[in-house]
């Protein structure tokens, strides 16, 4: 408990409660450890302020002891000093906003709520707000729950009328790659309004500045760009803490910290001063911890030894369950079983425990221990629990372990007590070290076999998916399987390759389904056409498409050519067996001409693997950096009226550095159908809509880790708007819908290709080439894009 010594060296005592806090400029913080940071404004209600410039606050804390009746008390007093004092201060806490101003002689305020609610001096402070005038400042002070405050993302603002004060709550915080990103705007409307410059610009930490050195130590940054003020701390640094949670009975943990951010700025024109100064507790979102169990148990020491962690200090061992009995540490520790805390230097901690065996028979060669660790979370006593499951074996037995990359399969043996007593086998064949084809190592211990997937001894499952390798480990006098590995892997093998001169090749693979196959006997749907070459598994077709029985169909933008691979049979029987069908599709212009014969060189088809259609995908991002965008699930997605929307539309599957794609026109509409009316244009001949009052941005498009052929890629953004009549809002919810092209730029006759937002001199013809040029056409849409109530519509 608080209580205010006023003044700091008399004898009244007020008690602190959290409304009386909030109205006075005080808070308070504590960690789960017990560490306490109380923070007061200076101008707060119960400080001695002398002229605005000495400032002494006193404190008496009333600590009490776990019963509840011990009661230590223990004053504190703190003098501090202030003179730069801006034109306007404010200041953003955890429960309250301030601001103040060179103002005198409040008599009434007006809250705008958006509807403005006046009240005199007396009326705001029985409803929680606080007001006051100094020797040179004005003050306003507002809890964070008073009936008038609004919350919102960005600003909440309140009037009075001496003065219009803006207070910026949070801004906007992101958290990526174990980095949490703070940004708040550069410019806060009603704060700074039109032109003004950043004066001074500081990070800090629990109310105190940092200078640089101290940033660059913890790995901080403060930087700014056109729109927003943005502070980088690691998640882990030394200035937060992390705090165990246990939603549905699962160990999670979260990471807390509380920067400070304080800017001043000045109006280029009347040259007035903000100091703004907000103190924003970050929490990160949950984060699964997984408790890790390091199993040292030693079975010719005939007890079980495991080490549970890492837990954070606020979890506590309150039992465990061994089978039906419970015990807590204290009972456990009695019985003979030792149950110990370990602590580190990072904060963490972890758990071990030794069990003896319980049964000293020598034959007894297997033991089994089942565990449920049973946890509270402090000081809120949050209950979670972790089983455990363990098994010792005084005859240890061999182990098999295996992985796969993109070529070829990895497995390790540990050899266990019996040491190299087994004999290894690969499908069917035993292992030698001999094997040409496996690169075999091994030691005392271990040895360790590569293989890749064309090996003997391996199979293929299906059809170019997937490649497996059956591993057995057999009793060298009885031939009983002591241990098995069956591995299973993706086996990336392209099967048909197409190439521009018209030439087609294909592989069939040998599977374990079909072990009677014979890959020489194979043909094409004309019989004559035989594999080029083959082998014990596989067979390799080459072959033009005009050739062989391949069948031509032709589509809008491409000529699909298919034929099959299949053992033979008799003219007018159906085919005896597995079929393998193979195809290409050749993208061509419609102008010009395609066709097979002695001059292949006619034209240069593109090819492209298999059979399908470009997709193009329109996405809404969160904000401007196009890192985050909405799902399904998140639409109708809610904005503000002139808020920005920021829009990418992407050509997808496709890393052909020649084609490009251009956004010909996009518009939107009041309902989910691209042709209702009413629409208005977004973009017009490829470019923004001269007839906007909120012209659209296009914005450029760079390589990065996710971007790989930048023109496959527009981004363009516009502000959020509704449809009126009579200044009626017709519906509070907007689609956009756009008409895009995918252009060849490798094709000089393909003018559609000349860039986003081009004009040349005969705009008209450019448009029917771009429209008859085009290779691809494709229509997309947005979800619903929602106008939150309470906002004046345009």
């Amino acid at each position: 408990m608080l209580v205010f010594i006023f003044p700091p060296d008399g004898t009244q005592h007020i008690v602190l409660t959290p409304n009386l806090a909030a109205q006075c400029g005080y808070s308070m913080e504590s960690d789960p450890w017990g560490n306490t940071r109380i923070y007061s404004s200076l101008l707060g209600c119960y400080v001695d302020n002398q002229d605005d410039q000495t400032f002494n606050v006193g404190l008496r804390l009333r600590m009490y002891g776990p019963s509840g009746s011990d009661v230590v008390t223990h004053d504190v007093k703190q003098t501090c000093s202030y003179t730069r004092w801006a034109s306007r201060e404010i200041l953003c806490d955890r429960n309250y906003m301030e601001a103040s101003g060179a103002e005198h002689g409040i008599w009434k305020l007006t809250f705008y709520t958006p509807e403005p609610v006046s009240m005199v001096l007396r009326e705001a402070e029985q409803v929680g707000y606080a007001a006051m005038a100094t020797s040179t400042r004005l003050v306003m002070r507002s809890p964070y729950n008073t009936s008038q405050a609004i919350c919102v993302d960005v600003v909440a603002v309140c009037h009075t009328d001496a003065s219009t004060v803006g207070l910026s709550l949070t801004g906007g915080v992101l958290f990526i790659n174990n980095v949490i990103s703070w940004h708040v705007p550069r410019r806060m409307t009603p704060l700074v309004d039109g032109s003004f410059e950043i004066l001074e610009m500081h990070m800090g930490i629990n109310g105190r500045r940092l200078d640089r050195s101290q940033m660059a130590a913890r790995g901080y940054t403060l930087s700014a760009t056109d729109f927003h003020i943005i502070i980088e701390i690691p998640v882990g640094s030394p200035d937060g803490h992390y705090k165990s949670h246990a939603p549905d009975y699962q160990y999670h943990i979260t990471y807390i910290v509380e920067p400070m951010l304080e800017v001043l700025w000045r109006s280029t024109v009347a040259h007035d001063d903000t100091r703004y100064k907000v103190l924003f507790p970050i929490t990160t979102p949950l984060i699964l911890q997984a408790l890790h169990v390091q199993e040292n148990t030693v079975p010719d020491a005939r007890e079980f030894n495991m080490v549970l962690g890492p837990l954070l200090p606020d979890v506590v061992l309150r039992n465990i369950t061994f089978f039906t009995t419970v015990l807590t540490v204290e009972e456990s520790n009695a019985r003979g079983f030792t149950v110990q805390e370990h602590h580190y230097a990072n904060g963490t901690k972890s758990i071990s425990v030794l069990v003896p065996f319980d049964n000293p028979e020598p034959l007894v060669t297997t033991y089994f221990l089942s565990l449920i660790f049973g946890f509270i979370i402090l000081p809120e006593e949050t209950p979670f629990a972790l089983p455990v499951e363990l098994q010792a074996s005084l005859q240890d037995l061999p182990t098999i372990t295996g992985s796969c990359d993109q070529n070829q399969f990895y497995i390790s043996v540990k050899y266990g007590s019996q040491g190299n007593n087994f004999k290894a086998m690969v499908g069917h064949q035993q292992l030698t070290p001999e094997m040409a084809d496996y690169q075999f190592q091994e030691n005392s211990t271990h040895f360790s076999l590569v293989l890749p997937y064309t090996a003997k001894g391996t199979t293929f499952e299906v059809y170019s998916l997937r490649a497996r390798v059956d591993f057995f480990l057999l009793h060298t006098s009885n031939d009983w399987v002591v241990a098995d590995l069956f591995l299973s892997c993706n086996f990336p093998l392209t099967t048909t390759k197409c190439y521009p001169n018209g030439t087609m090749t294909a592989t069939a693979v040998k599977v374990d389904s079909v072990t009677d196959i014979i890959p020489s006997r194979l043909t094409l749907k004309d019989q004559s056409c035989k594999p080029a070459f083959s082998g014990d598994r596989i067979a390799y077709f080459l072959f033009n498409v005009a050739s062989c029985g391949t069948t031509r169909t032709f589509f809008d933008h491409y000529m699909l050519y298919e034929n099959e691979i299949a053992l033979p049979y008799n003219k007018g029987a159906s085919p005896v067996g597995p079929q393998q069908t193979i195809s290409c599709y050749y993208v061509v212009n419609e102008t010009q001409t395609v066709g097979f014969g002695a001059n292949p060189r006619l034209y240069e088809p593109t090819a492209e693997i298999g059979s399908g259609q470009l997709m193009v995908q329109m996405r809404l991002a969160q904000d401007s950096s196009y890192t985050l965008f909405y799902q399904a699930e998140d639409y109708p997605v809610v904005k503000y009226l002139r808020q920005s929307l920021y829009f990418e539309v992407e050509l997808v599957e496709s890393t052909d550095p020649n084609l490009e794609l251009i956004l010909e026109s996009c518009w939107a509409t009041l309902d989910e159908d691209r042709t209702s009316l009413p629409s208005w244009d977004i973009i017009v001949d490829s470019c923004e809509n001269p007839d906007d009052s909120y012209v659209t941005i296009f914005h450029p498009v760079v390589s990065d880790a996710r971007v790989l052929v930048p023109s496959h890629i527009k981004r363009f953004s516009m502000k959020m708007f509704t449809f009126t009549k009579d200044k009626e809002v017709l519906k509070d919810e907007i689609f956009v819908h756009c008409d895009a092209e995918i252009c060849d730029s490798h094709s000089q006759a393909d003018g559609s290709c000349r860039g986003q937002c081009v004009q040349p001199a005969h705009q008209m013809n450019y448009r029917q080439q771009r429209k008859r040029d085009s290779i691809n056409q494709r229509q997309i849409s947005s979800g619903p894009i929602v106008l939150t109530s309470g906002q004046t519509s345009e």
